[in-house]
């Protein structure tokens, strides 16, 4: 599944083509993805000019106009393609966006927006699992409770030791608690509890003071390496330029079981949490 890192990938990939452009036309191939479409789509989205685009979590926020914003997660296999020419429409394109070209230098009003399409922008899904939704206001109850952002001021060491504090399971299933810190998936949290020397099977509850400050560092520092690289391609992902994500050559321990530990030398193992695969180091984490 789509993480932080290939998420915000996306958005940065999407602000030059999309920004303060118009949607020229939306092509919507079925009525549904992994939940029910919003009704009349390709008619609603038809017009509209696109404004700052966001992310929260592995959700990305597409403003339009007339105070509504596109929400949509890729699911497990989704991935978006930005194209210079008009493709042509595949199996798995569930839509299909034209895009204008950028406002008129001297006017200044997106009323002029270039009319002739420029980029038009994909959005593919093999498996579905993938959903998109149109919402007005300022936020959607799929977002409502939701954790801090992981790169953002409020997640510090003395946020995640309170989160965290009384809780017996596991630290790696707490880091995938949506409701506890936005956006971390299962290599994130891999590879950023092997930066930090902490086990996966480590309680939940002992991070604090030192481990909550190694932990929330490497948390930091992987996934803003996995942006800087365009995420982590291993099955679904590629960037929406169609590159890979060259993160998937840093990986340190996730999907690396009984191969030898970078660091150490001792073979790396695998186990399985909250129906996760977890890969770890038996002697740099502890």
């Amino acid at each position: 599944m789509p993480e932080l890192p290939e998420v915000e990938t996306v958005r940065r990939a999407l602000v030059p083509v999309m920004e303060g452009r118009r949607i020229l036309s939306a092509h919507v191939g079925r009525p549904d993805l992994r939940w029910p479409l919003p009704d009349r789509l390709a008619e609603r989205l038809a017009g509209r000019v696109v404004g700052g685009l966001r992310r929260r979590g592995k959700f990305a926020l597409l403003p339009l106009d007339q105070n509504e914003t596109i929400l949509l997660h890729l699911g497990m296999s989704g991935s978006i393609r930005i194209h210079q020419a008009e493709p042509p429409i595949g199996k798995h394109d569930h839509i299909v966006l034209a895009m204008s070209g950028p406002p008129a230098a001297d006017t200044g009003s997106d009323k002029r927006l270039d009319p002739a399409p420029q980029h038009w922008i994909t959005f593919n899904d093999p498996r579905r699992f993938g959903w998109l939704d149109l919402f007005s206001g300022e936020t959607h109850p799929m977002l409502a409770d939701m954790g801090p952002e992981p790169l953002g001021n409020s997640f510090t060491a003395e946020y995640l030791s309170a989160a965290v504090d009384r809780r017996t399971g596991p630290i790696k299933t707490a880091l995938l608690n949506q409701t506890l810190v936005a956006g971390i998936g299962n290599i994130y949290a891999c590879e950023a509890l092997f930066l930090a020397g902490l086990s996966p099977r480590r309680k939940a509850g002992t991070i604090r003071g030192g481990r909550a400050e190694r932990l929330v560092a490497a948390i930091r520092t992987v996934l803003t390496r996995a942006i800087a690289d365009g995420g982590t391609s291993l099955r679904d992902h590629v960037q929406p330029g169609g590159e890979i994500g060259y993160f998937v050559q840093s990986l340190a321990v996730y999907g690396r079981a009984g191969q030898p530990c970078f660091e150490c030398g001792s073979t790396i193992r695998s186990i399985t949490q909250s129906g996760r695969s977890s890969f770890y180091c038996p002697d740099c984490q502890r």
